[in-house]
């Protein structure tokens, strides 16, 4: 399933402002996505973490079609290497800016990020666009 699913974010936000104010919760954000082999093995399947550039870059040497969860507001992928079925999910511009919404929506203070040493573009011109970024 997707890296962080909008639809079971949500549920810990709506969770975490009943216990804390909006203006002390940053969401956090995943800036990569998982290589998964199938079938999925619980305990035993282990996934390659992509960063978002290399699951676009594997979708188009793979030549397949990027797909969007609309439950879970993040696309994927799946393809088959050597004989071994893959499903890829990783972030995007439109599931980063799904979460961008969540944060507006509840007034959360603001975000971090998972993996930021990962770069994709994409991201910071869309929270430039967004947000103002205050510098700590």
């Amino acid at each position: 399933m997707a890296v962080a699913p909008l639809n079971q974010v949500r549920k810990v936000v709506e969770y975490a402002l009943t216990e804390i104010p909006a203006v002390k919760i940053d969401l956090g954000i995943p800036n990569y996505g998982y290589d998964w082999s199938l079938p999925y093995e619980r305990g035993v399947t282990k996934a390659a973490t992509v960063n978002n550039v290399q699951a676009v870059r594997i979708a188009v040497e793979q030549g397949a079609e990027i797909r969007f969860d609309d439950v879970a507001e993040s696309p994927y992928f799946k393809y088959t290497a050597d004989g071994v079925a893959h499903e890829v999910w990783f972030e995007d511009v439109r599931s980063l800016s799904a979460k961008f919404s969540l944060m507006e929506e509840y007034g959360l203070r603001g975000c971090g990020y998972w993996q930021i040493m990962q770069w994709f573009r994409a991201n910071w011109l869309l929270l430039r666009d967004r947000f103002y970024i205050r510098k700590a």
